[in-house]
């Protein structure tokens, strides 16, 4: 993923890809970079905001998890994504 990423830095697809394989190996910070990169080059993309927050919770960023799934629930027009974002708030009980 990384070569396809040098290839195309604003591919989506390859920066997600990339951010997923991060999170795999348990790599937050590299993968909370590459889904951010995702956001920036697309604003709407719900699954970045929805594994961003759970990379955030898997590294023990609450907070930051809340705030990741709301900024994914306001900009997200994809209704099942803003539901499992809303759940995931839930479960972290919003504060």
């Amino acid at each position: 993923m990384k070569q396809l990423v040098a290839q195309d830095p604003s591919s989506v697809f390859s920066r997600y890809g990339l951010a997923m394989e991060y999170v795999k190996t348990s790599e937050w910070d590299l993968a909370m970079a590459e889904f951010s990169a995702v956001i920036a080059v697309d604003p709407a993309y719900g699954a970045a905001y929805f594994h961003g927050g759970q990379t955030l919770e898997k590294a023990g960023r609450m907070e930051h998890a809340r705030e990741f799934y709301r900024r994914g629930i306001a900009n997200t027009k994809d209704a099942h994504a803003r539901g499992e974002m809303q759940g995931a708030l839930n479960l972290l009980g919003d504060l």
